[in-house]
Order: structure tokens, then C-alpha cells, then sequence
């Protein structure tokens, strides 16, 4: 059952009282240990809703017929609110849902975004599906007119309906899912408690529409789909972090990242390469440790409305090799203080090889340059 749309004005006072909420990229465990488990699919494919937090986080990008370049984000996000689970009245706001949607137009050098949030009671979905849940059988994220699910076969499928913008695709799969750290079980800090459940599914074939305003484009291109729960607290020593997910032009995908001390050391790194060769096995390819990554940001980028200072492009040392990421365009800062309560970078950005060569493109994002993130 679902609550009435909280005002703007609401949503600011409910985050008052809550953690705020992560974004993609790593996320960290505080209360109630997470251990290692086998993952059951569909059903971890659904939502946990016994943890703090959890998100289903597409990216990527697509061309038009005529060649126009275009990024997109789509990310559902459910925080428990702990003081309402022991409430009985089927009125409680048991959980919070959240959505962010985000399109890159290359050519025209503009970022458009939207978000939602809107309170659910937690109860199972029935029959007629409320206007908002999230379904813990399989994949099926629901806020009013935004949605995302997986249906037979590993296809997903998302639409997003924003005052200014519109999302709606489809995407395939070419590789199988990717357990991310061992066997689904990713740790993100040196402490035990530290950890996370993370699933990948890269290399997606994505076919559909994006709508800019009143403009609609048909595209055709590739996406990246992340899938992580945990009980979310930064370590105390972390601002922020820096994660890359990339499909590489030959079927190879690469994720990398490193949770980030005030002073820009990395307190934790981590990541995985699996070559395109090993593309149908979940296990398959290498998984970076603690100390296996090296993340060299350089050129900076400023934004002009909040004066965070970003490093849009790195170096990226690995156990696959070494790399480079660069930005499609340096203005992707998102300001979601009027739903999560953060701002950040994400934005379409390209992989290239020691030499400077493109060799994959994907999403880089980076949080804690604005303010250290208040978790």
C-alpha cells in the first residue's frame, strides 16, 4: 500500500531523521553483520528489505540513426526506516523509495536530471499492484510512473515519465550476471562489518527512447546494470569514494573503486575484470583486492553552481593493466539534495588504454568533493 507523494518540503524533514542514502558505487556495513551467502536467483534479484539500503542502477549510452551520442542513468534506491518497523498500521512508512534519472547530451553539452521519492509501508505488492513497492521475488521497482523490472530471460526493462525528461528502454543481455568480490559477497572496508551483496550484469544491448524536453530520440547502444544491498555506513575515516563501471568495445567490463580519505588517499579499493572470452560464467575473470588498485585523478573540473572541484579524468592502475577515463562531458554533477540529500558527479565517460586509445565506455562516478558524505 502505498503513501500519498510527500512535498518537497516533507522529504526534507523525513531525511532529517534518516541516514542518507548512497549512491552507486560501493556501499558499507554498520549494526547486524553481513556473512557470506550463496545468492538464489530471482529472489536476490528482488528486494532485501531487511537492510538499511539497496539500489538497481542502470547506465549507459546509445546513438540515434543520425549519429547523435547520448548518455543515461536510471537508479531506484529503497532506505528501511528503522523507527517504523515495529509499527502494525499498514500506514507506516516502513521504507523509502527513491529514483534519479539523468540523461547526457553530448552534442548540445548539457546534463538533464529528475528525481522522485515516495514513502512505502513495505507490505508485499498484490493484486492490483500498488502505485508504489518494490517486490522482494525479482527485480520489479515500482514509483508511480517511474518503474524498472527484470522479466524472462535477464531482459529489463525501464520507464521514467519527468516533467522535462523521459526514459524508456529495453535491454538485452550478451554475458551472464557477474558476482562481484566472492560470489556476490563484496567487502568495502578493512572492517568485517564492512560489506555488501553486489551483482553486475554488463555488456546489456539497450534499444528505446529518450526525451529531452519535447524532443524524442530512438536509440540503440549498451548499458551496465549494478544490483547491491548492505547495511550502509561509511568507514569514519572515509569522505567519499571514486567507482568506474565500464563495458569495454570488446566485450570485456571492467569495475574499479576506492573509498577515499579527506586528504585523497584511498582507505579501500577494489573491482573486477572479466574478458569477454568468460562472459557466460558469473565467477569468471579476476577480482581486485584491497591493494590492488591505484586511482590517480588529474585534470580537475569546477563546478560553477556548488564549487566542488572534480577530477574528471584518471588513471587507473590494475591488476588487467592500466587505464584511462575521460569525460564526455565535464559538467554531470548532480545536486539530489531535494531527494537523497547529496550532490555528486556521474557522467558518460570513456575508457582508454595506456595509450590513450578508447577501448570502452561506461559511467564514472565520484562523491564526497562537495561536502563529506553524512551517512
Amino acid at each position: 500500500m502505498a503513501s500519498p507523494p510527500l512535498s518537497r518540503r516533507q522529504t526534507l524533514m523525513a531525511l532529517a531523521s534518516l541516514p542518507l542514502l548512497p549512491l552507486s558505487g560501493p556501499v558499507l556495513a554498520s549494526g547486524p553483520v553481513l556473512v557470506p551467502r550463496p545468492l538464489v536467483f530471482p529472489r536476490d534479484h528482488g528486494s532485501h528489505n531487511d537492510t538499511r539500503t539497496e539500489w538497481w542502477y542502470l547506465t549507459g549510452h546509445g546513438r540515434t540513426r543520425e549519429g547523435r551520442e547520448l548518455g543515461f542513468q536510471v537508479t531506484f534506491f529503497r532506505s528501511r526506516v528503522d523507527p517504523a518497523q515495529g509499527l502494525r498500521s499498514r500506514l507506516a512508512a516502513r521504507q523509502l523509495l527513491f529514483a534519479h534519472a539523468a540523461i547526457t547530451d553530448v552534442q548540445n553539452r548539457r546534463l538533464w536530471h529528475d528525481d522522485r521519492i515516495a514513502r512505502w509501508n513495505g507490505e508485499p505488492p498484490g493484486d492490483p499492484l500498488p502505485a508504489v513497492f518494490a517486490s522482494e521475488q525479482d527485480t520489479h521497482v515500482v514509483l508511480r510512473d517511474w518503474w524498472f523490472r527484470r522479466e524472462a530471460g535477464d531482459r529489463y526493462r525501464t520507464e521514467v515519465a519527468g516533467d522535462e525528461i523521459g526514459i524508456s528502454l529495453r535491454a538485452e543481455p550478451r554475458q551472464a550476471l557477474l558476482l562481484q568480490g566472492d560470489k556476490g559477497f563484496s567487502r568495502k572496508g578493512p572492517d568485517p562489518e564492512q560489506a555488501s551483496f553486489y551483482v553486475t550484469h554488463p555488456q546489456l544491448t539497450v534499444t528505446g527512447q529518450l526525451r529531452l524536453g519535447r524532443e524524442t530520440l530512438a536509440i540503440e547502444g549498451s548499458a551496465w546494470l549494478d544490483h547491491e544491498w548492505s547495511e550502509a555506513i561509511l568507514h569514519p575515516d572515509a569522505e567519499g569514494w571514486d567507482w568506474i563501471g565500464m563495458n569495454l568495445f570488446n566485450g570485456d567490463s571492467l569495475t574499479a573503486f576506492q573509498l577515499r580519505r579527506r586528504d585523497g588517499s584511498a582507505l579501500w579499493t577494489g573491482g573486477s575484470f572479466r574478458p569477454a572470452a568468460q562472459g557466460q560464467d558469473p565467477l569468471a575473470g579476476l577480482r581486485f583486492g584491497p591493494q590492488e588498485v591505484r586511482m590517480h585523478g588529474g585534470r580537475r573540473w569546477t563546478s560553477p553552481q556548488t564549487r566542488a572541484s572534480y577530477p574528471v579524468e584518471w588513471t587507473i592502475d590494475t591488476p588487467a593493466g592500466r587505464f584511462g577515463v575521460r569525460p564526455l562531458l565535464d559538467a554531470q554533477e548532480l545536486d539530489s539534495r531535494q531527494s537523497t540529500g547529496t550532490i555528486y558527479w556521474e557522467g558518460l565517460s570513456d575508457l582508454l588504454d595506456a595509450q590513450g586509445r578508447p577501448v570502452g565506455r561506461g559511467y564514472l562516478e565520484m562523491t564526497g568533493y562537495a561536502s563529506r558524505l553524512r551517512l
